[in-house]
């Protein structure tokens, strides 16, 4: 016997089990972010033995994204991922989102456009190592400046995102851009990481991995029509070790991939 219910926070555990499992790099902060801020967009199948499916959704006013979506090895081929992106989809329009966002891999892209999705770009998972660079600090950076910014790149306002990054990374920005560094698994990741010029994106980069210990190790993920942020990484040795095709369902985005450098989580919040 299956049933969907709520994501619950004794859930968490069972979906990073599962995660791993598909090497998925996620982070427990992530999925108590999207149960907190949108707990009516988050579900999960339970079946004899326990969870064994489940999605997520955030919503930002008059855009969302969903992720996470995943289903166990054993269980797969019986629509329970369809059922799932169903009711996500659902809960999302139903809390006013006029634009949905998602992130799929290739063999996944069929499944998402039969609900409507269509891709809009890429975004590929970048790695690389800190370097030992002498670099000016950058300057801190005020909330409404970030906002603006990253509205700018995603043609929505994502102040809950934002709000939740800052309390658990660290920011610095210049006039023209801004960039956080927050801990994700073993490595560190970049983003969100929004500029209006590739100058500024540049002083920024240079600044996020000289400030930590030579040779940790991070990972951000970028949008692969924004070709200056590629440059920039190109530059300083990073590699391509990924990546996810970037599709949306509704109402088309006033989405600026110049301006949007890496996203703020590893795609399942945008």
């Amino acid at each position: 016997m299956m049933e969907i219910d709520r994501f619950r926070h004794d859930d968490i555990d069972p979906f990073l089990h599962l995660a791993a499992l598909e090497g998925w790099l996620c982070d427990r902060w992530e999925l108590e972010f999207l149960l907190r801020s949108c707990p009516r967009g988050c579900f999960v199948v339970r079946g004899g033995d326990g969870p064994i499916a489940f999605v997520t959704a955030i919503s930002y006013g008059s855009s969302g994204w969903i992720g996470n979506l995943i289903v166990r090895s054993d269980q797969r081929g019986l629509g329970l991922g369809k059922k799932l992106m169903g009711d996500a989809i659902a809960a999302l329009q139903r809390a006013g989102a006029e634009t949905i966002w998602l992130t799929a891999s290739r063999s996944g892209m069929p499944i998402y456009e039969k609900f409507g999705f269509t891709a809009l770009d890429e975004v590929k998972r970048w790695a690389g190592y800190a370097r030992g660079d002498a670099v000016s600090i950058a300057q801190a950076v005020g909330f409404e400046e970030m906002l603006k910014m990253d509205g700018a790149g995603w043609g929505a306002e994502r102040a809950a995102l934002l709000a939740a990054v800052l309390k658990r990374g660290t920011v610095l920005g210049s006039r023209d851009g801004f960039i956080v560094r927050q801990n994700c698994a073993d490595a560190i990741q970049l983003g969100p990481w929004g500029c209006r010029s590739t100058e500024a994106a540049a002083d920024l980069l240079a600044w996020a991995i000289a400030a930590v210990g030579e040779g940790r190790s991070f990972v951000l993920d970028v949008p692969v029509r924004n070709i200056a942020a590629a440059s920039l990484l190109c530059a300083r040795g990073f590699t391509i070790k990924g990546g996810t095709v970037l599709m949306y369902l509704g109402k088309l985005p006033a989405y600026r991939p110049d301006y949007v450098y890496a996203l703020a989580s590893m795609g399942s919040m945008g």
